[in-house]
Formats: structure tokens, C-alpha cells, sequence
């Protein structure tokens, strides 16, 4: 990934200023609901597609996420499909740094991937107290949440998170 471009976030606000860069945010359609740098398209990294992201003619493609560690995995994807592609050195929280405006949308108070984390935490601690004090039988619990965890990361696919995405609490206006 070190042949990567990364671009500074001036050189970004100048290009999108300018209208010479097109802006791809790989980041999960909460956090990009709750804030993003203004004109950027949602094109997540868990359902990322390197054959439909393209950008016009005269115009550098660029991806973008929090801290710029998911943009070098999309852009590495994309220069593997052929494309040409910067990545937004520093992400979002760089660009926020350099006091680069973002637009503020309405996203769940707390993100999927630490809703996440409670539920399989709080499950994970009731069924060893429950092993513990009632029946082993509660440990195929902590071994299923453990195998779920696995699974998603080898895969970058969560169905814990693809569950609570759905939600009351977490649909996007």
C-alpha cells in the first residue's frame, strides 16, 4: 500500500474547490451521516465495489475515512482494478485539524462498531458469570460471540453490525 498517493487535506479542499477531484468516503453510512467533508460520496469499505467508483474525465479520484487507515485499503483495491487514486493523508480527522469544514449530518449517538463492542462485551460477561454460576452449558455462548468476531474480521462482514444498523435507534433521517 506504501505506493499509495497520499494527498494533504489543502490539496484536497483546493481540487474539490476547483472541481478537480472527485471524493469517495469509505467509512460506514453512519459515521459518514454523522460528519463528512462537504461533497464527499458514501462508498463503504465493508460493501466496497472498486468497479463502480470512477471518476470524470479531468477529475482525480480520491477516497477518504476517519484517519486515513481504511482509504489506503480502498485505494490499494482501486489501483488493483486499474484505477488511479489518492488517499486523503490523515483522513478526516486531518482534514478537521487543518479547520477544513465538514458538513454535520444526524448519525446514531454512539457508532455501529461500539455498539458493537458493548453488546458482544455485555453478552460475553453475562454468559461467563452464567457458566460460572449456573451451567458450562452458557460457554458455547462466549465460544459463538468469539467465532462471530472471527468471522468478521477475516472477512471485513459483520452481521452483529448488519443487525443493529437496522435498529430504531440507528435509521438515518
Amino acid at each position: 500500500m506504501s505506493s499509495i498517493r497520499e494527498i494533504e487535506p489543502s490539496t484536497l479542499n483546493e481540487w474539490l474547490r476547483e472541481r478537480r477531484a472527485i471524493l469517495f468516503d469509505v467509512r460506514e453510512p453512519d459515521e459518514f451521516a454523522a460528519r463528512r467533508i462537504p461533497g464527499a460520496r458514501s462508498a463503504p469499505l465493508s460493501r466496497f465495489d472498486p468497479g463502480a467508483i470512477r471518476a470524470e474525465p479531468g477529475q482525480a479520484l480520491v477516497v477518504n475515512c476517519k484517519g486515513g487507515k481504511r482509504s489506503l485499503e480502498a485505494a490499494a483495491r482501486l489501483a488493483a482494478a486499474g484505477c488511479e487514486v489518492c488517499s486523503l493523508k490523515g483522513g478526516l480527522d486531518a482534514w478537521t485539524k487543518a479547520g477544513l469544514p465538514t458538513d454535520a449530518g444526524r448519525g446514531p449517538a454512539i457508532s455501529i462498531i461500539r455498539q458493537v463492542q458493548l453488546t458482544v462485551g455485555v453478552l460475553t460477561l453475562a454468559a461467563s458469570i452464567l457458566a460460572y454460576t449456573t451451567s458450562p452449558g452458557f460457554l458455547l455462548v462466549t465460544g459463538v460471540l468469539g467465532a462471530g468476531l472471527a468471522f468478521a474480521g477475516a472477512t471485513g462482514t459483520c452481521g452483529l453490525a448488519a443487525i443493529l444498523a437496522r435498529m430504531p435507534w440507528n435509521r438515518l433521517s
